[in-house]
């Protein structure tokens, strides 16, 4: 499967379906899902990073039990927007991902979406270091998943 515009991605899914928003990290990948509308991202879980082959299971269990149709995966770039080692490692990545579960999937920015929502849980919630290593990666893939969701275009059928 290829990578697809957000424009295509929003082409392809059915009219009531879920999205699965993704923050892959180096030690755990963040997982978030849309509601059927895609209005609205809710974090889902944190899994530890391990083979493909496992995360591709789990993606597609997930997918199944929840009705999700495609994917929104966060692509580091750099701050001056530039693609550099991490990007391509993440969309390699990516590609492979939505490859073996077969869901469209398509790359979005998520330069500073770990920094935004480590601030927000320091600052509004004032949760420990210890607190936030097991809700930072999913809170950032659903913000990852809301970004892209405010987004879509809205396509009427």
């Amino acid at each position: 499967m290829t990578l697809l515009t957000l424009t295509d991605l929003a082409a392809r899914l059915p009219r009531h379906a879920r999205l699965l928003g993704v923050d892959p990290g180096r030690k755990q990948v963040g997982l978030a899902l849309s509601d059927v509308s895609r209005v609205v991202a809710s974090p889902f879980q944190t899994v530890k990073r391990g083979k493909l082959t496992a995360m591709v299971t789990h993606i597609r269990q997930i997918a199944q039990q929840q009705e999700v149709a495609g994917m929104i995966v966060g692509i580091p770039l750099s701050l001056d927007g530039s693609f550099g080692p991490a990007a391509q490692a993440a969309k390699d990545w990516a590609m492979a991902l939505s490859d073996q579960t077969g869901l469209p999937t398509c790359l979005w920015d998520e330069r500073l979406s770990s920094s935004a929502v480590n601030r927000m849980l320091i600052k509004e919630a004032d949760l420990s270091r210890k607190k936030r290593e097991g809700v930072v990666d999913q809170l950032a893939a659903a913000y990852i998943l809301q970004a892209a969701l405010d987004s879509m275009p809205t396509l009427e059928f």
